[in-house]
Order: structure tokens, then C-alpha cells, then sequence
């Protein structure tokens, strides 16, 4: 390569495409998809006990602090706040910016042992260690080991975390010279030591390759195949991983627990019936990609033989041309992220036909389906508190809203 300046954006979920500098780097992808589960026990959450009227652009996660309140991310809007749900009120914390107490792109916040937090700043390329009074404390680059042809991609941007602040995040299952695997890692990123250990696979999403141009300047597509089946997973505070697998076109799913040591529970299959796809499906698929935030870009900066690696969220499909994308006949059996409760019970988010209540399977220990919740239209779980669940809310406008419900 040579030594003037270049940059490499890449888009997902929605097509990924980026321009060959001498031997391609390759784009990665990544999206939701989800899937349908046999019935449990069905019950509602009941009365929000709090709703907060404040808008926000978009909600990934938040960290319910150690008195009640609440710390919001909010990546498109570049706020982070302190939400006291009784009193309705709000608090921002720290400001726009690259310097210390500042953030460019808020993403989320996840808790830390001794009442910290931990804040993803996804514009400034770093994990941002709060203290218990919420000071900005020690940063570091999300992105791990170096950038460079052949070599796996790693961004520790976590999908959850454990009591003793272990990070979890999962691989890319591609390299960055553009080869592409159908699984990944669920790897554990441990702060203190800065060490990076395997805790589980998954099968990921399907994805299509595309390759054009001649050597020393090929360009390389990669798209992910919308509601293509995938393993989902997540983790609970005592370090036990959760994944939920399926055979495509077996009609059954379940559940495992992978414990720190390695043992493996595995839960009984459960049939589902799997959800056509049409054009309304199609439509719930894209607006559900705006609903978190869109597609997150990633941009890679080559200077003297340097990279620099940073990422945003936004650029959702939008109006994008639905019957350009490859779709599979049906939904699978579930959504890829499973959220945990502080009972230890995994939430499996079902797919449902377009239009209908989103629902959640939850799953104890033994993998075994103890009961199925039925949200109101129109939300979705987001974390949990002490004796609580967090739900964010979209109305017509497209902006969310946090509300807050007993755990059931």
C-alpha cells in the first residue's frame, strides 16, 4: 500500500461495499433477524409503573444506577443522560466532543463492578470507564489487535456483560482481507487483564459476496441475507453464555447454557411454525433496522502505513429497493440478541407475522420455557433493573420513548 490517505466505509446491516486499496479490505456485516417459538404460558407485563415523555432518537441499552435512576445513551440524538423515571426529569452528563468527559456518538451503557459504568462512544473509537459518582474515567480503542490484511476483525463493543466486568462481544466472522465465514466467536474481553477468551460459536447470518474490478484495485460487496436463520445469544451476571439455535427447516429450536468452566445445558427442542415472508414482512424488517439505530458504519482511515478504525450508528435502509435483497421463504425461529434478567431468565424474542404483539419465550437454567410475554404493540425489552424491565416504545414518528414495567 502506498502512503497517501485513504478511507474505506462500510455499511451494515444493509449492503456493505467497500473500494479496493491494492488488495480489497473487506466490508462486515451484520444484522437482526429473528424467528417464531411454540406458545408458553402467555401473560401480558401488566401497567407501566413509570413512562418517561422525553424523546430520544433511538435506545440500544440502559444502566439502571445503584439509587433508581437511569443512564440513557442515546447515539443519534448525542446525549447521555440521567433519567429519574418517578420525577419525569433528565440530566445530561458530559457533552459532545474528543476530550476528556466527552463523547462523539453515545451508543451505550453497561455496568460495571463498584457502582461504575462503562460507555460506548462509538464516534470516538473507545470504551469510556465511569466512576460511581458517573466521572470520566480511563478510556481505551474498541478496536483490538491491529488492522491489517488476513488478520480477524475484533471490535469489543459488547452485547452484554458480567458482574465481575467481563465484556462480551462476538466476531465478525470475516477477516480484513475480505474472507468470509458462516460462524464466529462469542469472546469475553476481560478490562483489567486485557485478555480475549472464547466462550462460545454461533452460526451467523447468511451473507452474499460480491467481487468486481482487476488486482491492485478490486472491489468487494458483501450483503447480509435479511431473516436468514442465525444462532442468537447473551449473557447472564454470573458469566453463564445463553445461545438459542435451530436446524433450518427442522420446525424446532432451543435453548443452551455455557457455563464459565464450559459445561454445556442443553434445554428440550420446541416446535415453531415458521412465518411466511411477504411484502409486509419485508417493510417490518427494514423499519425494525431504523428502530435501533440503523446500519452501523465503519470507517477505516490508512495513513502511512497507519490505520484508524471508527464506527457510527445510523444509515438505515430506509427506502431502500426491498427487491434487490435475497430473501429465504420464512422468518426463522428467533431475534440474535437475548437479553437476561436478574433472576437469570433468558428473554427469547420470537418473530411473529407483521402487525402482530411482539412476544418473548423466557428460559431458566435448564433451558427448560417457563412462561411467554406478550408486549403491547410497538416495544421492545431494552435492559433489566432490580425488579424491573426496561421497554422503549416507537410511536409514528419514529422516536422512542422509556418506559418502565415489573418483572414478571
Amino acid at each position: 500500500m502506498n502512503d497517501k490517505a485513504q478511507r474505506i466505509r462500510l455499511r451494515y446491516p444493509t449492503r456493505l461495499a467497500l473500494q479496493g486499496i491494492g488488495a480489497a479490505l473487506a466490508a462486515v456485516s451484520a444484522a437482526a433477524c429473528g424467528g417464531q417459538g411454540a406458545d408458553g404460558d402467555r401473560t401480558g407485563l401488566g401497567p407501566a409503573q413509570a413512562a418517561l415523555e422525553h424523546e430520544f432518537a433511538v435506545i440500544q441499552t440502559v444502566r439502571e444506577l445503584p439509587d433508581g435512576r437511569v443512564l440513557v445513551a442515546d447515539p443519534l440524538g448525542q446525549t447521555l443522560l440521567v433519567v429519574d423515571m418517578e420525577a419525569g426529569t433528565t440530566v445530561t452528563v458530559g457533552r459532545v466532543g474528543e476530550g476528556p468527559a466527552e463523547y462523539r456518538q453515545p451508543d451505550a451503557v453497561w455496568p460495571l463492578p463498584g457502582d461504575r459504568s462503562l460507555l460506548v462512544d462509538l464516534g470516538n473509537g473507545r470504551l469510556t470507564e465511569m466512576g460511581a459518582d458517573l466521572s470520566f474515567g480511563d478510556t481505551r480503542p474498541y478496536m483490538l489487535g491491529a488492522f491489517q490484511m488476513g488478520a480477524p476483525i475484533m471490535l469489543a463493543i459488547p452485547q452484554g456483560v458480567d458482574a465481575s466486568g467481563g465484556i462480551y462481544f462476538q466476531g465478525f466472522g470475516m477477516s480484513a482481507g475480505g474472507r468470509v465465514a458462516d460462524s464466529s466467536q462469542v469472546l469475553r474481553y476481560d478490562l483489567e487483564t486485557e485478555a480475549v477468551d472464547t466462550v462460545a460459536s454461533v452460526k451467523l447470518i447468511d451473507r452474499t459476496r460480491r467481487t468486481s474490478g482487476g488486482a491492485g484495485n478490486q472491489n468487494v460487496s458483501i450483503s447480509p441475507i435479511p431473516l436468514s436463520p442465525a444462532d442468537a445469544w447473551g449473557v447472564a451476571a454470573d458469566g453463564r453464555v445463553v445461545t438459542a439455535r435451530s436446524v433450518p427447516g427442522s420446525g424446532e429450536f432451543w435453548v443452551e447454557w455455557i457455563a464459565p468452566d464450559g459445561e454445556v445445558t442443553r434445554g428440550p427442542a420446541y416446535a415453531y411454525s415458521p412465518v411466511g415472508i411477504g411484502r409486509a414482512e419485508m417493510e417490518e424488517w427494514r423499519d425494525a433496522q431504523a428502530e435501533t439505530g440503523g446500519g452501523m458504519t465503519i470507517q477505516v482511515e490508512q495513513s502511512n502505513g497507519n490505520f484508524d478504525m471508527r464506527a457510527g450508528r445510523g444509515g438505515a435502509p430506509g427506502n431502500d429497493d426491498l427487491d434487490s435483497y435475497q430473501w429465504p421463504d420464512s422468518k426463522p425461529a428467533f431475534f440474535q440478541r437475548i437479553p437476561v434478567d436478574a433472576t437469570g431468565r433468558a428473554w427469547v424474542r420470537r418473530h411473529t407475522a407483521a402487525g402482530d404483539a411482539p412476544a418473548y419465550d423466557l428460559f431458566d437454567a435448564s433451558g427448560t420455557r417457563t412462561a411467554t410475554i406478550e408486549l403491547p404493540l410497538e416495544r421492545r425489552v431494552v435492559a433489566f433493573g432490580e425488579g424491573v424491565v426496561y421497554v422503549v416504545r416507537m410511536d409514528e414518528f419514529d422516536l422512542q420513548y422509556l418506559e418502565r414495567y415489573g418483572l414478571p
